[in-house]
């Protein structure tokens, strides 16, 4: 497969017009190229450009291809960015830019994640401590990009040191201003290309090796777009990704290879910039937001998610979608809005809703299904449902048995599910608890011989069906960030966990089950060591049902395998991987 092709592109200042003019043609003559990143001010200086602007973000006009921008600033910007943001499809954890309209993406605050086999780190907007929602990171967005270990559109200070004064060329201004935090994350992260604007010129630093390191970083200063001077705006890259390299490949240095202009930047620095869980505040890089509101586009068939979900609407008559009573009946129910609405939930076993009309008495009132024997057939996990996708199973006990996950985050991302049709693992039998509990550790073992350690999970919905406890392995090395990084994101979503640290995993969970309301939905995890962090989640209180799998697909360097959909296998796929494991977990197995 052949490298990807990247276009880079400094500060666009809202000249949406002679981007895409200039993007076309290189496309054309030296294409095609996969995507282009945007760094600097992404918005016009002034409103005399908006129009121009808004043609593409309403569509009038056209983007040539995918782009990702960081500028959130500038004329415009609040008014385009809010609207982005409350966008359905924008809920949840995106690392991946949230989409403004078709083409164009918006990288929020800090994160990483994967574009076309390459990892792209990001850091938008000026350093400010004012919490302002648009054209600003925090302190918070630079810890949460060194959470995940591993480019920011600023220029850093110090990125001269050590170049020959008659290499610098001419119109770089004075950098004694620009942020000496940029300089520490970048000393710190190591990218092997780093690409910056909003200094106003074109420069292309020789490249320097690292501390620590074996590769080296280019740096690539991109002037504005249509700059007076006809400076070099766009910039065209096709590296290899380094997954695929060799260490001979990644460790070579060209003859002009500089010292690292970091050189002096103690390590004391970098920590003195680092804090502690206690010091963070809700501005985290955790995209939650538990006021937004889920959406819903369409004719007067739609159902009105506002008036099914609460049993009334502030639009009243003038609202475009249907007001059914019946369907409201439904949901209280417990049934899928996405399935009454569209006949069917793409969200498939990790939907917590069912997904099947309840029975109609004859006079053709909606009831209830009697005992848990109805349900069973309409659940996932149930062993005697004909849904349960059997090929998945990799070990059964007598109360309990453990499968692999449909669409996995992981190779060996484990699920431990109740025999019976139990809706939490929590307020399960004893003896149901007993095999959960010989499967932990079973689990835990497995994966410590292959220098892992696993993080349990799971999310309770006080309207949940079939309980299924998850089991995620990640390398010991990251361990020690976990409960860290989970603060991070409750911070964001607005709660505090509740903490246990018990002296063993039993008697964590024989205390949560003795805590537990079954009358709240709870969201726990059990940390390597014991330590098992809890909220209860009230009744209205909105909380995403994939919470625990997208923290960890952050921590991961994953946020592209967030969602379970976008990591679908064949079913020939799913087999292989469960006979992978079966085999190499077989002398932990406690049912062999």
């Amino acid at each position: 497969m052949s490298p990807p092709r990247i276009l880079l592109a400094g500060d666009v200042l809202g000249r949406l017009n002679q981007l895409c003019k200039r993007v076309s043609s290189v496309n054309k003559s030296a294409g095609p190229f996969d995507a282009l990143l945007c760094v600097g001010q992404f918005f016009p200086d002034n409103s005399d450009r908006l129009e121009e602007f808004m043609n593409y973000i309403d569509g009038r006009s056209t983007f040539p291809l995918p782009i990702y921008f960081i500028g959130d600033y500038g004329a415009g910007a609040p008014k385009v960015l809010s609207v982005a943001a409350k966008d359905s499809a924008n809920l949840g954890f995106k690392m991946d830019g949230l989409k403004v309209c078709d083409n164009l993406f918006w990288l929020k605050g800090s994160g990483k994640f994967t574009l076309h086999g390459l990892s792209v780190a990001y850091l938008s907007g000026k350093q400010s401590a004012s919490g302002q929602p648009y054209g600003t990171y925090s302190q918070d967005d630079v810890d949460a990009l060194r959470a995940l270990a591993e480019e920011s559109g600023i220029w850093p200070s110090g990125i001269l040191n050590g170049v020959p004064t008659t290499d610098i060329p001419l119109g770089i201004p004075d950098l004694s201003d620009t942020d000496s935090t940029i300089s520490e994350l970048v000393a710190e992260i190591k990218p092997r290309y780093h690409i910056a604007g909003s200094r106003g010129v074109f420069y292309s630093r020789e490249p320097y090796a690292n501390i620590d390191a074996v590769h080296v970083t280019r740096f690539i200063g991109l002037a504005p777009v249509g700059n007076s001077d006809k400076q070099k705006f766009i910039h065209a890259l096709s590296p290899t990704p380094a997954a695929t390299m060799v260490a001979t490949e990644i460790s070579m240095k060209p003859t002009n290879t500089t010292s690292s202009p970091y050189a002096s930047l103690g390590k004391s620095s970098h920590n003195d910039g680092k804090r502690s869980s206690e010091d963070i505040s809700d501005s985290q890089y955790w995209r939650y937001d538990v006021s937004k509101k889920r959406q819903k586009h369409g004719d007067g068939d739609r159902l009105c998610f506002k008036f099914i979900s609460s049993g009334s609407c502030p639009r009243g008559e003038q609202c475009h979608f249907r007001h059914d009573m019946e369907a409201r009946e439904q949901s209280l129910r417990g049934v899928c809005f996405d399935f009454m609405n569209k006949g069917k939930c793409e969200r498939g076993p990790d939907c917590n809703f069912k997904h099947s009309l309840q029975e109609e008495s004859l006079n053709g009132s909606v009831r209830r299904p009697k005992g848990n024997t109805d349900r069973s057939k309409e659940c996932w996990f149930c062993l005697s449902s004909p849904n349960v996708e059997s090929h998945l199973i990799a070990s059964i006990g007598e109360h309990c048995y453990c499968a692999l996950a449909k669409g996995p985050l992981v190779p060996e991302h484990v699920l431990i599910l109740p025999v019976e049709h139990l809706p939490n693992s929590i307020s399960s039998p004893q003896e149901c608890e007993v095999d959960i509990v010989r499967f932990q550790n079973s689990l835990r073992s497995y994966f410590k011989d292959q220098a892992k350690e696993v993080v349990f999970f799971e999310w309770i919905f006080v309207r949940g069906t079939h309980a299924n406890l998850q089991a995620i392995p990640i390398p010991s090395s990251r361990a020690a960030s976990l409960h860290e990084v989970f603060n991070l994101a409750a911070d964001r979503m607005g709660f505090k966990f509740e903490i246990l640290k018990p002296d063993t995993s039993s008697e964590g969970r024989n205390t949560l089950r003795k805590q537990f309301n079954r009358n709240c939905s709870l969201f726990y995890v059990e940390l390597p060591g014991g330590t098992i962090l809890s909220h209860a989640v009230e009744e209205n209180e909105k909380f995403p049902a994939q919470f625990g799998r997208e923290v960890l697909a952050g921590l991961l360097n994953m946020a592209d395998r967030a969602d379970w959909r976008n990591c679908k296998l064949s079913k020939d796929e799913e087999i292989k991987m469960v006979e992978n494991f079966k085999s190499s977990f077989e002398k932990y197995d406690p049912n062999q």
